[in-house]
């Protein structure tokens, strides 16, 4: 982590220090709980930091955290593997070390320690199918079905309820709760009043903060649709299709294929903004770095070439572009691209590049990579491929059909969270991805790859 080793403050500079002495010695550091110290010094380092991580607070705690990931992340897998399995239960490095096997793509060697919180949120549920399927007695669901976002709102619905309908046993009362019409609060507690043994909502980040700001006041647990700040709230699980994730799966797409210096090219909209920030902070806990930053303002931007250039040509220069960018912006600037000789390099763009659906615009896209729903590459069992249902439903046409995969899998976790909560290598096979959960209740989604081709977008089926 970059801005850490620049600038740490005085208490985390201290402990950095001590932590690079203790690798540079022949004696290797003893974690706390696990049964014998790492030789690994990076892994090493990382407990000892674990360590101290409960004496830190504010943003020394999250620079802390940052760094054991990015400490972490110089370990081999059958050496964080190994150590990962050898650690006792309710060790604290076992959330960092397994969250890392997870961005890793590898199977945990026993499942996160969540069974407390499932116990809350499995309520009064009857027993699972030998498959996980236990779903709720009754669920709300909170989504804002007028106003500004009704329009993201009605995909998601409908995404839902053909997951809903599409099962076969036996179902939940399912009752859709308006937030644009009191908000959040109000309709979260309308829908427990109303008998609601589960709530799976809101859809805003705003409602979702808002909602969650007091979790003891929370009598039915929650499975929200989207993130407030770093982490599930205590008490709920998060599932979100946020601009991190678009971020962090590209600098793990160009990671896995050995690049280390990217170019990054940033919208200046919040959504790319927070898409760069996790692309950043993934591509440098994996050893790589931001070789240029190079804001893109307007849809039509002026020419950028020469810049583009002068980024590949330095010492250190870029081997790849990370294009976080909307779709005009794309547009304009990937012809740019190529002049500048990145045709043959790696481009990976964001989930906002597939916005028109149009072929003969989206032409100057052809060969940008970019992170796409597992529905729309390779189908999914128990719904009608994507192009069948959009024929036919509006709510799952062009950029929509996002957001309809994405109600589909919401009515997966909301079936069959159990699976994922208790099983060290459970996963979702779901619309939007594969689906597993974290330390912290978090769902974690690894999409499936697509690219342009003659303006028209082609799945990846070996993920590119």
């Amino acid at each position: 982590m970059r801005n850490l080793a620049r600038r740490p403050s005085c208490t985390l500079a201290l402990l950095l220090a001590a932590l690079i002495l203790a690798g540079c010695a022949t004696v290797g550091v003893t974690p706390v709980a696990a049964p014998t110290g790492p030789s690994d010094p990076g892994l090493a380092a990382a407990v000892e930091m674990v360590r101290y991580h409960d004496t830190l607070s504010g943003a020394e705690r999250a620079q802390a955290a940052q760094e054991v990931e990015r400490l972490l992340s110089t370990v081999d897998d059958q050496t964080l593997a190994d150590y990962a399995a050898a650690l006792p239960e309710g060790d604290p490095m076992y959330a960092y070390v397994g969250r890392a096997l997870l961005a890793r793509g590898l199977p945990l060697p026993r499942p996160f320690d969540l069974r407390a919180l499932w116990a809350a949120h499995a309520g009064n549920r009857g027993p699972a199918d030998r498959d996980g399927y236990r779903p709720p007695l009754k669920l709300g669901v909170l989504l804002p079905l007028s106003g500004s976002l009704a329009t993201a709102a009605a995909p998601v619905r409908d995404g839902l309820l053909a997951g809903y309908y599409g099962e076969q046993r036996q179902r939940p009362e399912v009752v859709f709760y308006d937030t644009a019409a009191g908000g959040a609060s109000a309709a979260y507690q309308r829908a427990v009043s109303e008998g609601a043994d589960y709530v799976l909502g809101p859809l805003g980040r705003d409602e979702v903060a808002a909602l969650l700001a007091r979790p003891e006041a929370l009598r039915v647990p929650v499975l929200a649709l989207n993130r407030a700040g770093d982490g599930a709230p205590t008490g709920s699980f998060s599932f979100a299709l946020a601009p991190e994730d678009d971020g962090t799966a590209a600098a793990d797409y160009l990671l896995a294929r050995n690049v280390r210096q990217v170019l990054v090219l940033n919208g200046g909209d919040d959504n790319a903004r927070r898409s760069v920030d996790a692309f950043r902070k993934r591509l440098e806990a994996g050893g790589g770095a931001v070789s240029d930053l190079l804001v893109v303002t307007g849809d039509t931007p002026p020419d950028m070439t020469e810049a583009f250039r002068n980024a590949m040509l330095k010492d250190d220069g870029a081997q790849a572009v990370f294009i976080a960018l909307r779709g005009a912006q794309a547009r304009a600037i990937a012809p740019q691209l190529v002049a500048a000789g990145y045709a043959t390099r790696p481009r990976v763009g964001t989930s906002q590049l597939y916005a028109s659906g149009r072929s003969e615009q989206d032409a100057a896209l052809d060969g940008i990579v970019f992170p796409t729903e597992r529905w729309a590459a390779s189908g999914v069992a128990g719904l009608p491929m994507a192009s069948s249902v959009a024929a036919g439903l509006p709510t799952a046409r062009g950029p929509a059909a996002r957001l309809f995969a994405f109600g589909y899998d919401a009515w997966l976790l909301t079936a069959f969270m159990e699976r994922l909560v208790t099983g060290s290598e459970a996963e979702l096979r779901g619309a939007t991805g594969l689906l597993r959960i974290d330390a912290l209740g978090n769902i974690v989604r690894t999409p499936s790859w697509a690219t342009f081709s003659g303006g028209h977008v082609v799945p990846l089926a070996d993920g590119g």
